[in-house]
């Protein structure tokens, strides 16, 4: 005004960009029935340029289901799904269409039969599988029946199942065990070692090894028990209960078989309670819900098992396992045997009694000071041998040798 002046600065900025459409990509998109496919989404203003976006997938006009991140799974109905995945930002969405077709029927062009190579002992065994695939190699979603047979010597073979037992002559049999369906074909290469003679056991059983019970005094047995076994009884020749119990094997009650008996299993009981026991092995807790490798495991009073034991003989089919308790042992579960580990060589050393709970269904041989005994419906795969006491079944027990 006059010769005064005043000024002012002003910041011109551009508008907040608007998100004025949706691109959903790919469009169309054709999928094989059951087949995924990743959907993606673009947001542009009026004048074209890219805005970011958090769309929210869905399907509204079938042909399958997508997921938050935009992952369509087509459903199982071939057809043609016209703008059927949608991504929605705010009032502005985008569409593609989906077309799902049927895919063609897969024809079985190889077979692949395992293991290969197979190396086993004269007459082992060893269980065949096979898998048939089509020409991309993809595994075929229904298998055809396999027919097993033997071209190459080496031992036979289940022509049903594919289980191979070894021959008895070593050697290597190139492509001999064969899977066939139709006129397709896959092979396997076995390897037939000598057998190394087995190591001595770790306790000698002697006379007791034909005997599914040893008592001191008494064995008695409420109904429906059975022992597939011979039974032993020293001094005592008290024996109640069979009938209606069964025994398969042989009564030795009070005879110089079970003298004999008693001496034997007095000797292993000796040499289990003598094995050393690393402090690493002793048992504080319940062997329930626990898994044993082959070793010497210890506790100076009970030993209970609540649940499953499992005993993980390492590929070994002669691994030991042996528990020794100070006092008693008290099942109220099972014991679950893998990787080659064998009822035959598992020995619970105890220095009291030993009590096989309801429905307990036990694996290895009970060496016991005092009694045994096994309530309703507990079952063995092995030997209940008590040093100085009896040996109790209730109703439906069974004892097998292991």
């Amino acid at each position: 005004s006059g010769g005064v002046s005043g000024t002012a600065t002003v910041t011109v900025t551009a508008p907040p960009p608007v998100l004025a459409s949706i691109t959903v990509m790919p469009n169309p998109d054709t999928l094989q029935a059951n087949g995924v496919d990743q959907f993606s989404a673009i947001g542009k203003d009026a004048n074209g340029n890219v805005i970011p976006i958090a769309p929210v997938w869905s399907v509204v006009n079938g042909g399958g289901s997508i997921n938050a991140t935009g992952l369509f799974t087509a459903g199982a109905v071939a057809g043609t799904y016209t703008n059927t995945v949608k991504a929605t930002s705010g009032s502005i969405s985008g569409t593609a269409t989906v077309v799902v077709v049927t895919p063609p029927p897969q024809v079985l062009a190889s077979i692949t039969v395992t293991p290969n190579p197979d190396t086993l002992a004269t007459n082992g065994t060893q269980q065949f599988t096979a898998v048939g695939r089509d020409g991309n190699g993809t595994v075929l979603a229904v298998q055809p029946t396999f027919t097993w047979s033997v071209v190459n010597g080496g031992g036979t073979i289940n022509s049903a199942t594919g289980l191979f037992t070894a021959g008895t002559v070593a050697g290597t049999f190139a492509n001999t065990v064969k899977a066939t369906s139709g006129t397709i074909s896959g092979t396997a290469t076995v390897t037939v070692t000598a057998a190394s003679p087995p190591p001595a056991p770790l306790v000698n059983l002697a006379s007791d090894s034909l005997n599914g019970i040893v008592a001191a005094t008494a064995i008695s047995c409420s109904s429906l028990g059975t022992i597939f076994a011979n039974i032993s009884i020293s001094p005592g020749a008290a024996v109640t209960g069979f009938p209606p119990c069964t025994v398969t094997g042989v009564q030795h009650l009070a005879d110089a078989t079970a003298v004999q008996n008693q001496i034997d299993l007095t000797a292993a009981y000796n040499t289990l309670a003598g094995l050393p026991c690393s402090p690493s092995n002793v048992i504080t807790t319940d062997l329930g819900g626990t898994t044993k490798l082959p070793g010497v495991y210890c506790s100076a009073s009970s030993l209970g098992l609540t649940g499953v034991l499992t005993l993980d003989g390492n590929g070994n089919p002669n691994a030991n396992f042996v528990f020794q308790a100070g006092s008693s042992l008290t099942t109220a579960g099972s014991i679950v045997l893998i990787n080659g580990a064998q009822a035959k060589n598992v020995y619970f050393q105890v220095g009291s009694s030993a009590t096989l709970g309801t429905a307990s269904a036990f694996q290895g041989n009970i060496l016991a000071f005092t009694s045994i005994s096994l309530l309703d419906n507990a079952t063995m795969i092995g030997r209940a041998l008590a040093r100085n006491g009896g040996v109790s079944l209730t109703t439906g027990n069974t004892i097998k040798l292991p």
